[in-house]
């Protein structure tokens, strides 16, 4: 299933009590100025905040008064923290199909939609069942609470387990320019096989963070120059150039830092420099 979604994803998780803990009004604002510049599609989870975020975004859209065709919201449930309100003693895993429903039916309510544009399971679960997972996603499906299914933080393998019967649209992992492991295990190409969307959580990874002698910092310094743009730019458009198509999840919630990120989408990278960072990033050259 195709997800129309805005390419660069702002991802949610610090808007709240685990961040920024913006009140209506800012969060409303930050809202607002996302759709003005075309970052339409908001990254949630139920666990955000210790379980406050999604409530404090959906008071935020309301008070936007922005239509909800409008935005995309994304949320994941199946990890439960340790909440004396949930009687959660250890932190653990959740995918009965009974519990995927109730939380989802939260997120709709915290949210205030009717209608969620990707359900994700937020993490594989050694207990989970497909047959559980099957019933409560038809049931979503069908009644519209849902539009499309999918995972976050799952192997192929582990893909391949649930989705005997169900459409998984998409797997948000961490990928980045210095976490190349979903490109060098070929989990990015099983992506690709299996028409399943990839959203990136983490883009910039470290890059942000290298010391000066890095060789990886020093080829992001001179290729930042040739191609006229920052770092973080660059960063992004080594991810864009997959043929994944991949859909960065970005953290910040610096107005200014998501505009920079949409430059991204503008840059293309050569070919062969895209080697060169992924040469510097990896520490040796491709076979």
């Amino acid at each position: 299933m195709k997800l129309n979604f805005s390419r660069i994803i702002q991802g949610c998780m610090t808007w709240g009590v685990w961040g920024k803990n913006f009140n209506t009004s800012e969060m409303a604002k930050r809202i607002s100025e996302n759709v003005d510049i075309g970052v339409t599609t908001f990254d949630h989870a139920d666990i955000y905040g210790n379980y406050t975020t999604e409530k404090a975004f959906g008071q935020a859209f309301q008070q936007s008064e922005l239509q909800r065709n409008k935005i995309q919201l994304i949320s994941k449930c199946g990890i439960q923290l340790i909440n004396e309100e949930r009687d959660s003693y250890v932190k653990h895993y959740n995918y009965d199909s009974s519990y995927i429903i109730k939380q989802a039916e939260q997120s709709l309510k915290n949210l205030k939609t009717d209608y969620l544009d990707l359900f994700l399971l937020h993490q594989s679960s050694p207990l989970m069942q497909n047959n559980e997972i099957l019933e409560a996603v038809t049931q979503l499906k069908k009644q519209g609470k849902i539009k499309a299914f999918g995972v976050s933080n799952f192997t192929p393998q582990q893909i391949d387990y649930i989705s005997q019967n169900i459409e998984v649209s998409a797997n948000q992992i961490e990928c980045s320019l210095t976490h190349t492991q979903p490109i060098d295990d070929d989990t990015l190409l099983y992506h690709q096989q299996n028409n399943i969307t990839t959203m990136a959580w983490s883009p910039l990874g470290e890059s942000l963070k290298l010391g000066e002698n890095s060789v990886l910092k020093q080829n992001l310094n001179k290729l930042s120059k040739q191609y006229n743009c920052s770092i973080s730019q660059l960063v992004l458009a080594w991810l864009l150039h997959h043929p994944a198509q991949i859909y960065p999840v970005i953290g910040t919630t610096n107005p200014k830092r998501v505009k920079a990120a949409l430059g991204s989408l503008d840059i293309t990278l050569k070919h062969q420099d895209w080697f060169v960072l992924y040469e510097a990033a990896r520490g040796h050259e491709v076979s």
